[in-house]
């Protein structure tokens, strides 16, 4: 069946049954009736539920519960101070031939160790003039303080880099050298300060 026949014979019985419809809701509404319940049940519903406030509790309210079996008790300990026993064998040390004194672990003695080195700042007036790694040998004293003093330059591969690095290792802080529990000076600490312009 073609499209064409099924429009031409599904369109007159469309407007048929809307028109039956239509006329039946006329008649209700020009009839003006009410539509009534059978049954007439009316639904309260409570919102909100009152709870009841006691001022004094009875005992009754209140019940331990009840154990199936009583609590195991608590474990017995002969041992007051819960050492464990740990059987110990006296053994002496291997003579190994050597007069070694290995000490006992800790030496409060020491040297002048470093704590805060800032990097010196590459001089531009030494750019146009320098090669691609420069080096200053700087020889110095640290005090018990921890501080740098007296400054020198002991060797030095470009003398345009001397100044920057005498004002960098100045800045530097040591933890002082000690000897016998006391903070000594340190004399004579040498170090290299090397120069390299990245880029």
């Amino acid at each position: 069946m073609s499209p064409i026949i099924r429009l031409f014979t599904g369109l007159p019985g469309a407007f048929l049954i809307t028109a039956i419809i239509f006329l039946l809701l006329a008649s209700v509404i020009a009839q003006n009736q009410d539509v009534l319940l059978t049954d007439d049940v009316s639904v309260q519903i409570n919102i909100s539920r009152q709870i009841e406030d006691r001022s004094t509790q009875r005992p009754e309210d209140f019940q331990r519960p009840v154990l199936d079996q009583p609590p195991p008790p608590p474990p017995v300990v002969t041992d007051p101070s819960f050492r464990p026993t740990i059987g110990t064998a006296a053994v002496e040390a291997p003579d190994l031939g050597a007069g070694l004194d290995i000490g006992t672990g800790f030496n409060p003695d020491r040297d002048a160790q470093p704590l805060v080195r800032i990097p010196p700042q590459y001089p531009s007036q030494c750019q146009g003039r320098a090669g691609p790694v420069e080096s200053v040998t700087v020889e110095f004293d640290v005090t018990p303080e921890g501080t740098v003093v007296n400054p020198r330059v002991v060797d030095s591969t470009n003398t345009c880099f001397n100044r920057a690095a005498m004002r960098a290792v100045e800045r530097w802080r040591y933890q002082p050298r000690v000897v016998d529990g006391v903070q000594q000076p340190r004399f004579g600490v040498r170090t290299a300060i090397d120069f390299s312009l990245e880029g």
